[in-house]
């Protein structure tokens, strides 16, 4: 029978004729690495059915010696025979193909057998990045990267600071997993990662950024002699940006000393420190406590100078000019270094002219003063940590103005309401008015009301939804709305069921606005849960959408269509919500759609090599784009309007077979197909 473990070869120094000393051992182990590697030949040796009854042992034995730095290179020294052994048979570690990097720092911060089990498969993992263990489906390039990722989004756990009290066992595990990792891989790479990962986050421009603030306060720990000078220009760039991006605030010891310093600049250094400012926030979407500093001081003495403060355009210094007296008061209200990334709101807002709308000016005055009611007060109270001087009614100025300004950075955070995230950002781009009338009735009564084919409901007298009462990352706006619009939604789908078609067909029109198509598909049979016509469905959305086939209409608002959620292996997650903002042909004359995905990332990875880009193909601010028909093979529903489409006859029958390909392959497993 063939074993794990090969015996073992030592070799003896030569014999020397006048000693008496005895010889060393030069491949001497430790009792523990014995106990270890005959677990491990053990767990080899027992058949399939029988392992889980000695995968016990090797966890063990693998926590004692993770509890030593020098028990990390003994473990390493085993990886390569993890997967042969039967470490992580019939477990979530299984396939190291389908491991995620966001997901490993979580693990490793549990007590009990998960934390080990995520640090055994770290150490699998740099078996294949080093070559020790040639995996059939993992290259030790994408190994690397792997654990270069892992570090990046855990330097916490690389760089830990002094503890005042003992930590955990579970802890001092994964600090000496990461340091051990440190030393095997490329320190450059993991500041490399870091850099690409805050890139990709603040291209996206979130309205959010608590996130990126954490990679870039950990970044800080990367930044000396070993890394790339641009690499550390890189993280620098964004280190400033959160900070220090002007030469007074650079000079100042804190805020107080930044105020003090600009009641004694000229007007030329505070001009330059708003351009400097207003730099810094458009190179990286991100804005510093001090900006919130100088824009409330100028807001006092210098009004004139706000305008370069907040980089506004031809369009956004018109309306500044306009609505100075509703500016300087939004400033005064809502603008505090802690609710600074609203600048960034405040400047998207005008810069879209939205303030010419005749009603948006008493709407927005009428929350500076507007009685909140006292479960509103309590969800919002711990938005920001300790208010400082801002009221419950300035944090919700400062959501409000940055849901206007970037309604593509509203995202869903760690919730399952990419329903209500998609509504409040289609009406901050469509139907304000309709925003700010929930808005306000929410804020006063702590209940919103809609109406669904004549009959009103009311949130309040309503219990059913997915949305819990712990929202977590979500601005003001949906801290607020989201409780209410879930229900809503719910009871609005509720009231189809009966209907024998998808309650999307009549739910989207009378709860996001009539501007919605009339024309509806969905690809699952409601009776059957079968597949059905799909190549219809593909040809109707060909000849409705694709402007080689639509007969060159346009689309005048977003489609909220739904798609089929898959990970980076092509399998089935569940059905989830978008807005297909516009279609177009990107510079190199490839046909994308471009859309508004209300997950905190619009940069997934969907499997069969589908990966959707937020950069490089002309994306605007907070859009996702795939090519046309990667995005075809995804969806499952969508809105249509008859009156404008082409022949779906003409769409040729190759690109029918190519998106259905995808689908089948994919989430189409997980259906029967008629």
């Amino acid at each position: 029978m063939n074993t794990v473990i090969k015996e073992r070869k030592t070799t003896t120094a030569p014999k020397r004729k006048a000693t008496t000393r005895k010889k060393p051992i030069a491949n001497k182990i430790s009792p523990l690495e014995v106990k270890f590697e005959s677990a491990l030949d053990t767990l080899n040796q027992a058949k399939p059915f029988a392992k889980s009854l000695y995968q016990t042992d090797v966890y063990q034995l693998a926590n004692e010696l993770a509890s030593t730095s020098e028990g990390m290179s003994v473990l390493f020294k085993y990886a390569h025979l993890f997967d042969q052994a039967g470490v992580f048979l019939d477990g979530d570690w299984e396939d190291p193909t389908k491991l995620q990097p966001p997901f490993v720092g979580g693990s490793l911060r549990l007590r009990g057998i998960y934390s080990i089990l995520e640090l055994l498969s770290e150490m699998r993992m740099l078996a294949i990045a080093k070559g020790t263990y040639q995996h059939e489906s993992l290259s030790p390039e994408h190994a690397s990267s792997f654990l270069n990722e892992v570090l990046a989004l855990n330097l916490d756990l690389l760089f830990p600071e002094e503890q005042e009290t003992e930590l955990e066992e579970h802890l001092i595990r994964a600090q000496n997993l990461f340091t051990y990792l440190r030393q095997e891989l490329s320190f450059e790479s993991v500041a490399e990662q870091m850099v690409q990962e805050i890139n990709r986050m603040t291209v996206q421009r979130p309205i959010l950024t608590r996130r990126i603030i954490e990679l870039i306060e950990n970044s800080k720990l990367l930044i000396n002699d070993e890394i790339d000078s641009k690499i550390v220009e890189e993280l620098e760039k964004y280190s400033r940006a959160t900070d220090t991006p002007t030469p007074l605030s650079e000079e100042a010891a804190g805020q107080r000393e930044y105020r003090l310093k600009l009641e004694q600049a000229s007007k030329e250094e505070l001009i330059s420190e708003a351009e400097l400012f207003a730099e810094s926030m458009y190179e990286t979407g991100l804005v510093s406590p001090y900006h919130a500093i100088l824009l409330r001081f100028l807001n006092r003495k210098y009004q004139e100078i706000i305008p370069s403060a907040l980089l506004l355009s031809e369009t956004g210094v018109t309306s500044f000019n306009e609505n100075k007296e509703l500016i300087h008061d939004i400033i005064q209200l809502s603008i505090y270094p802690e609710t600074k990334q609203a600048i960034y709101g405040l400047s998207k807002m005008l810069n879209r002219g939205v303030l010419k709308l005749e009603s948006l000016i008493p709407a927005i005055r009428q929350l500076f003063e507007l009685p909140i009611h006292a479960e509103v007060k309590i969800a919002l109270s711990n938005y920001v940590n300790g208010l400082n001087g801002i009221s419950i009614n300035g944090i919700l100025v400062a959501g409000v103005v940055s849901v206007l300004g970037q309604p593509l950075g509203i995202g869903q955070g760690v919730n399952p309401i990419c329903q209500s995230a998609r509504a409040i950002s289609l009406w901050a781009q469509y139907d304000i008015d309709k925003l700010f009338t929930l808005i306000t009735s929410a804020i006063r009564d702590n209940n919103i009301e809609m109406a669904f084919e004549g009959e009103l409901i009311n949130s309040s007298l309503l219990l059913d939804g997915v949305a819990t009462q712990n929202l977590q990352d979500l601005d003001p706006v949906s801290i607020l709305l989201v409780p209410h619009l879930d229900k809503i939604y719910t009871e609005m789908m509720k009231r189809t069921l009966l209907r024998g078609e998808d309650g999307h067909k009549w739910v989207n029109r009378e709860f996001y606005g009539e501007w919605i198509p009339s024309g509806f598909i969905n690809v699952i049979d409601p009776l059957t849960l079968n597949v059905t016509n799909y190549s219809s469905f593909v040809k109707l959305f060909y000849a409705t959408h694709h402007p080689d086939y639509n007969e060159g209409y346009k689309m005048l608002y977003p489609n909220p269509v739904g798609i089929f959620l898959t990970n980076v292996h092509g399998e089935l997650l569940g059905l989830h919500a978008v807005s297909i903002q516009r279609i177009e042909k990107d510079q190199h004359g490839e046909c994308r759609i471009y859309f508004y995905n209300p997950n905190n990332d619009g940069t997934q990875n969907w499997g069969q090599n589908i990966k959707a880009s937020v950069s490089g193909f002309g994306e605007l601010e907070g859009e996702s784009s795939l090519p046309f028909h990667e995005f075809v093979s995804r969806m499952y529903a969508y809105h249509y309007n008859p009156y404008e489409q082409g022949d779906a006859y003409i769409v040729e029958e190759t690109i029918v077979e190519k998106v259905e390909t995808l689908a089948r392959e994919s989430w189409g497993k997980n259906y029967e197909w008629a």
